[in-house]
């Protein structure tokens, strides 16, 4: 990945945000660099390919999605946090993310990634974050096997967002699903 610009930075927030809005098709380096405030050179100098730009954009969400959420993690670590209460916080983080364009944008990249080998590495690294934090707070918990726990977990709250953003927000809550899940995988 290249060095981390201001004008780089502002390229991939464009790509998530004309994904997010219009979906992978709207993807031009003319659209990008309106978007961005930036030359059309600049996406090439940046970006050999779209593909890049379109992983690097990946990348970065989950990075900084996975700061935030391992900080909120490592809040509640000292605590002594029950299953019911990771499962409210995790209620809560999931109402607090909104559907800003930015928001959508990754539900469309991991669909790309199945039609886009090349995203498919990019699409693999973000699941492996999440499932590596989610690992970490069950881990915390007690819960036995956790490491097996986890991708069903987080597969569960990506489907439940992805529903409620296809449906304008009904759906069933996350934290009881997270309750029915973790508490069977404790018995």
């Amino acid at each position: 990945m290249s060095e981390r610009t201001p004008a780089r930075e502002r390229i991939l927030a464009a790509v998530l945000h004309v994904i997010g809005t219009d979906g992978i098709a709207a993807v031009t380096n003319r659209r990008i660099a309106a978007q961005a405030q930036v030359s059309l050179g600049s996406i090439t100098y940046h970006f050999p390919s779209q593909t890049d730009m379109l992983r690097d954009a990946l990348l970065g969400f989950v990075t900084e999605e996975t700061a935030r959420l391992t900080e909120l993690a490592e809040q509640y670590r000292d605590h002594g946090l029950s299953v019911q209460d990771a499962a409210s916080l995790t209620e809560q983080v999931v109402r607090d993310l909104g559907w800003a364009a930015e928001r959508v944008a990754p539900f469309e990249l991991y669909i790309q990634a199945g039609r886009d080998p090349a995203l498919q590495e990019a699409a693999s690294e973000c699941f492996a974050a999440y499932d590596t934090l989610t690992v970490t707070i069950l881990e915390a918990l007690g819960v036995p096997n956790a490491a097996m726990l986890a991708p069903t977990l987080v597969a569960t709250i990506a489907g439940l967002q992805l529903r409620r953003l296809a449906t304008g927000g009904a759906g069933t809550d996350v934290s009881t699903a997270i309750l029915l899940l973790v508490g069977g995988a404790q018995a």
